[in-house]
């Protein structure tokens, strides 16, 4: 019989040549795996000895054969007593390129002056953080070292209950409060205990996107329902809908238009929730933020049968990074919301909660906030100031009197969405109305952020906006 050679003689050729640095008995085995995923080492094929190895790529023998060992371990080789090591008769067979490349990190826009989502930094209250978080991290409780409450740690709960009650007027105690890792989240828990494939909900024509999204996304039929003066009017709804199952809705500071819904569509559309059994969404997303007067009593302080979901998050008010929300369930739909939550991620992340009720409740949180409004203030009359003085031919500025955004019409002709790219190469963040629309008709005009932004930057954002529409930088409305 004829003998079988033992390897071909320049097997060595299809691997690559080592590193000359790091775990050698790693590499190796990544070579050999991937000639064996590819075919180009084939079933049953016989593998060099580890000595034959070793003195190939200047390896120690020990190297050599902790690779064969992991090869064997995890199913791509065979070792045969007195034949030697073997490809496995079953592995995989992949392509030399299983995806196309990817970058490894995703590019994240710059905050623009004027844009949307900035929160102001304060140095005093950050400094303040960093004290509470270190005195909960030196001395860490058993929270952190076993899974918890759905509903996140009870003390935060409990200070967010007591912050609600006092300064939105809303009915709720610990109990019913689900701590999440923004409104988005918040939201989207709602959605997904609440609503089925196919169920008809209500949302704010024009709207937030990512709402719009997130109803869109569950399979439910979206009904753009139009703000005006007063806000949604529950009237056209119940004419483009009545059965809806839920409603979506910004009514204290509509997002993006900036109206507060009045009293008696208010009224009328918790009477609506309580006839047809449906739920209303109550997103409160920068309520604290309101410069004539205390905030606005929440929708879900007025509703007396238990058909209001209100939605809060700290992104606004402290920082997005802190990835800290909250939402006050309605009884009936809790349990549901306590189910998708723990299918989902089991439980929000503990580390900041008591840093957080620490600043709520030894009187942290509201001086941070008396400040930054104070700033947040002064920040929307510098904009509005700059609008009027560099784009008051082309824009209409409606001053707001709550939030951290300014809307303003075109006077001319857009698109806006046109306006809003020239503006981004420019360095300006605007957002286009139009875009935020459901369909059909849509009003032209720019929506511009004041937070987070030094009165130089929104300053000169506004004549760099007004050279781009058309005015002449420093030039002067007559």
């Amino acid at each position: 019989m004829k003998k079988n050679r033992t390897n071909f003689p320049d097997w060595s050729a299809l691997i690559p040549v080592l590193p000359g640095d790091g775990p050698r008995s790693r590499e190796l085995y990544a070579a050999l795996r991937r000639l064996i995923e590819t075919g180009a080492l084939a079933a049953g094929a016989k593998l060099p000895t580890t000595r034959d190895l070793a003195q190939r790529f200047g390896l120690s023998r020990s190297a050599a054969v902790a690779c064969f060992e992991m090869l064997i371990s995890e199913g791509f080789a065979v070792a045969k007593v007195g034949a030697g090591t073997f490809v496995a008769p079953d592995v995989p067979h992949l392509p030399l390129t299983l995806i196309k490349p990817r970058p490894a990190e995703i590019e994240v826009a710059a905050s623009l002056p004027c844009g949307l989502g900035v929160a102001v930094s304060d140095p005093r209250t950050l400094d303040m953080f960093r004290i509470l978080l270190s005195r909960h991290l030196t001395r860490p409780g058993p929270e952190h070292f076993r899974y918890g409450d759905p509903r996140g740690g009870l003390p935060l709960r409990t200070a967010i209950a007591t912050y609600l009650r006092t300064a939105r007027g809303v009915r709720c105690d610990a109990g019913q409060i689900v701590l999440t890792s923004g409104t988005q989240q918040g939201l989207d828990l709602l959605v997904r205990a609440a609503l089925r494939p196919g169920d008809a909900v209500w949302i704010e024509n024009p709207c937030y996107p990512m709402a719009h999204a997130v109803l869109a996304g569950s399979g439910a039929t979206v009904f753009g329902v139009p703000v005006d003066a007063e806000g949604l009017d529950p009237e056209i709804g119940e004419s483009l809908c009545s059965k809806a199952r839920a409603a979506y809705v910004t009514p204290s500071h509509q997002y993006p238009l900036g109206v507060t819904m009045t009293m008696r569509r208010r009224l009328a559309l918790l009477d609506w929730a309580r006839r047809n059994d449906a739920w209303i969404i109550e997103d409160d997303y920068d309520s604290e933020f309101r410069y004539a007067g205390p905030p606005l009593t929440s929708l879900q302080g007025m509703d007396g049968s238990g058909r209001v979901a209100y939605l809060g998050t700290f992104s606004k008010i402290l920082f997005p990074g802190l990835r800290i929300g909250y939402v006050v369930v309605p009884e009936a739909l809790l349990d549901a919301v306590m189910a998708v939550r723990a299918r989902s991620d089991r439980f929000p992340s503990t580390l900041a909660e008591g840093a957080l009720t620490d600043l709520l409740n030894e009187g942290h949180f509201a001086a941070h906030l008396r400040r930054v409004r104070r700033r947040v203030q002064a920040a929307r009359d510098v904009l509005v100031a700059g609008l009027e003085t560099h784009c008051g031919d082309a824009l209409e500025v409606i001053v707001p009197e709550q939030g951290l955004h300014l809307m303003a019409t075109l006077k001319h002709a857009g698109p806006d969405t046109a306006i809003v790219e020239a503006a981004k190469a420019a360095g300006v963040g605007a957002r286009a109305l139009s875009s935020m629309f459901i369909g059909g008709a849509s009003r032209q005009g720019l929506v511009l952020g004041f937070s987070g932004f030094s009165d130089e930057e929104l300053m000169a954002a506004t004549v760099r906006l007004g050279g781009v529409m058309g005015r002449s930088p420093g030039r002067q409305t007559t």
